[in-house]
């Protein structure tokens, strides 16, 4: 397995795939790597001719010096993941000089709105951080098609706004949430939680299913007003925000229209931020 962490090293590799007109399949991650990012793998491996991860904790697009702080790293053992799908994988993991040369500041995009609902409300300049650092690996490895998983749907539609507003030429393929058997959507931010808090989390996705069930029948403000209760009724967790939003701007719905919505939640339990979403139609 090669695992670069300078980009000319990666690069070099690359090139000799690229000249061969080969397809290039990237996932982008910060590591602490679970499930999720497998299937994602796996399905990279599955339709190109080389698949690339990159694992690297971007500072740019945490609000939050603590959650930056706590973040997982665990390098060595998402090795170990990645070669349980292919020796052949390619990883990057490079430093924070590395990818920022010394100047780890985020640009400014503008995602024609995208960017102003939901974690841009409520985590400010998240998304110009998301913004540069996929930019930055896109620039760098150059993929063909490029792997994200629905669980941060926000982020799919931004970056896919990202690589059309500048040009890239890169297939952006949005991959199924993985769940654990509880139904919590797979995150690396769950192994900061206890066993105890892990069972109570299986809550989120309870109620985001409840939400679906109600969403042919109930108006949008009624379905919101029995999501805040339910969680109300549950004071382990403090909520962030509840949204019922169409997939396409990500706008909040007030009624119900011929467009394909989604039902987003974002919750802290034990001082960890969990966020989930679900189809409604």
């Amino acid at each position: 397995m090669l695992i670069f962490n300078n980009k000319a090293g990666l690069t070099k590799v690359l090139s000799d795939y690229l000249n061969v007109k080969s397809t290039v399949g990237f996932v982008p991650t910060m590591g602490a790597l679970h499930q999720g990012h497998l299937s994602l793998l796996r399905q990279s491996v599955k339709e190109n001719d080389v698949t690339v991860i990159s694992i690297f904790v971007n500072p740019t697009q945490f609000n939050n010096a603590e959650d930056l702080d706590k973040y997982p790293r665990t390098l060595d053992a998402d090795v170990e993941k990645i070669k349980q799908v292919s020796d052949a994988i390619i990883v990057f993991a490079p430093s924070v000089n590395e990818m920022y040369d010394g100047n780890t500041i985020s640009s400014h995009f503008s995602f024609d709105g995208l960017e102003n609902q939901m974690e841009g409300a409520h985590r400010p300049g998240h998304f110009d951080g998301v913004g540069t650092i996929v930019k930055k690996l896109f620039e760098i490895v150059m993929p063909t098609r490029a792997y994200f998983g629905e669980k941060d749907f926000q982020q799919l539609q931004i970056v896919k706004k990202m690589a059309e507003k500048e040009g890239m030429p890169v297939i952006i393929i949005g991959c199924p949430i993985s769940r654990e058997d509880s139904g919590l959507a797979m995150s690396s931010r769950n192994e900061r939680l206890s066993t105890q808090d892990r069972d109570k989390a299986a809550f989120i996705y309870k109620t985001l299913k409840e939400a679906q069930e109600q969403f042919d029948n109930q108006s949008i403000e009624d379905i919101k007003k029995y999501v805040y209760d339910a969680f109300a009724a549950h004071p382990e967790f403090t909520m962030d925000y509840f949204e019922i939003a169409a997939e396409d701007d990500l706008k909040p719905a007030v009624i119900k229209e011929n467009r394909k919505y989604r039902a987003f939640v974002a919750v802290f339990l034990s001082n960890v931020r969990l966020i989930d979403n679900i189809s409604l139609n």
